[in-house]
């Protein structure tokens, strides 16, 4: 999933082995989370996760990104609404579909391709979208609770900056007490990745076409999220040395080699970057992929609130808070701690951040996803013993790598370590005390 570059760095500085984040192959992890979810959502609540999308209008651009979206919904099993207006339909027609939209209950995510014709006020159908059905999370409630230090958190995120951290996270980056630069601060990416960063505990600065000297903000950060929209604008030697780079930038430039005459770049020189940052997402193929893969989290999460189950979280601690488990869980581990002299003997510790791997045929039988989905148990039990407020999240490999075993579970933190192995999902839930 990842590729690795070994290049020697500029003259005065130490060379490092350069590793490609797969955004194609990460997008590919969270789509088979959701599709495992979202039939498991079905199965015991009788609710398929609802998409709509609205386009107006023809442009070429924005059927395109709708194909994509209608086509990732088909593959997790979503239920999809289409709705095509023409160029020339008013903003109360417009409107009048939105409401439809949010009075229908088999509609949990509802998402307006942008942008809109001249003579349609974004704004006004944005707001009009009800909060609990806000595809994109960028209503001002689900911003705000993004923003807000405690209290409830946002129904939905927005869908770029939540790729971005996802990346971030399944490369195993530590983030907390690290310095982050945002280069660019819009309301659809710079402004949520920043806050989200901080959320992570990381010390953000947010660049943008008013800083001054920015270079010298850049060359200070541990983790750099460019998002500028200016083609190779992050110079190599501007970079510090062992950095991440996430590079949502998407530009093109002439090419004449190309039969389009044109090729795709980011907002960093990927070339130049090659032997000073650790990790770097490439374009395309890095940051783009994520995208529709996280509107699809988001409609399963909404899919999710619909029925009073909690989301699935998007932040990790990179050292995971220990904090009490609710008042019910914390009464069954101490039932349990009696009965057995005083200690649980688990190999989980309370408030341990966990996933469970499973890993392909023949021991789980011809079927690895229904393997996963068998594996609701041992999910719920980890939940319990972990004080988690939702389960842990389920990695399938379609292939079990030589060695490994059909399941076990491992920890999410800095250093990944397997607490334990099974050869069934029923071994590995008994053997959880």
């Amino acid at each position: 999933g990842r590729a690795k570059v070994e290049t020697q760095a500029p003259n005065g500085t130490a060379k490092v082995d350069t590793q490609r984040i797969d955004g194609k192959a990460v997008a590919e992890d969270v789509r088979a989370e959701v599709k495992l979810l979202s039939n498991q959502l079905k199965r015991e609540h009788g609710v398929s996760p609802g998409l709509a999308v609205i386009l107006v209008g023809g442009r070429k651009d924005s059927q395109s990104y709708v194909r994509n979206k209608k086509k990732a919904a088909a593959e997790v099993d979503f239920y999809t609404v289409d709705v095509t207006l023409e160029e020339t339909a008013s903003q109360a027609e417009l409107l009048a579909e939105v409401e439809k939209l949010n009075n229908d209950p088999k509609v949990h995510a509802i998402l307006v391709q942008l942008p809109l014709p001249k003579h349609i006020d974004e704004a006004t159908i944005l707001k009009a979208i009800k909060v609990e059905k806000d595809a994109d999370g960028f209503s001002a409630m689900n911003i705000g609770n993004l923003c807000l230090k405690g209290g409830d958190p946002p129904l939905a995120v927005p869908c770029t900056p939540a790729g971005c951290i996802e990346l971030i996270q399944r490369s195993g980056v530590e983030v907390a007490g690290k310095n982050a630069v945002v280069i660019g601060r819009s309301n659809i990416v710079g402004m949520p990745v920043s806050q989200l960063l901080q959320s992570m505990d990381a010390t953000v600065t947010v660049c943008h076409s008013r800083t001054k000297d920015m270079v010298s903000f850049i060359r200070e950060a541990d983790i750099v999220v460019a998002a500028i929209g200016k083609a190779n604008f992050v110079k190599g030697d501007w970079l510090k040395p062992g950095c991440v780079v996430i590079d949502v930038g998407i530009n093109a430039i002439e090419d004449a080699s190309k039969k389009l005459g044109h090729r795709l770049v980011g907002d960093v020189d990927f070339a130049a970057a090659q032997g000073i940052a650790s990790w770097i997402t490439p374009v395309p193929g890095g940051v783009g992929p994520m995208t529709i893969a996280m509107l699809l989290k988001n409609t399963l999460n909404l899919a999710r609130h619909s029925v009073g189950i909690p989301r699935l979280p998007l932040r990790k601690n990179a050292k995971p808070e220990v904090k009490p488990a609710p008042q019910s869980q914390a009464a069954q581990l101490e039932a349990t701690e009696a009965a057995s002299g005083g200690s649980t003997g688990s190999v989980m510790a309370l408030g341990e951040d966990v996933t469970v791997v499973l890993s392909g045929p023949p021991k789980l039988g011809s079927d690895v996803f229904q393997a996963a989905v068998a594996a609701g148990a041992l999910r719920e039990k980890v939940q319990q013993l972990s004080g988690k407020a939702a389960p842990p999240a389920v990695v399938l490999h379609a292939a079990s790598p030589k060695g490994s075993a059909p399941v076990s579970l491992v920890t999410l933190g800095e250093q990944r370590q397997v607490l334990c192995t099974a050869e069934t999902v029923a071994e590995a839930a008994s053997a959880l005390k």
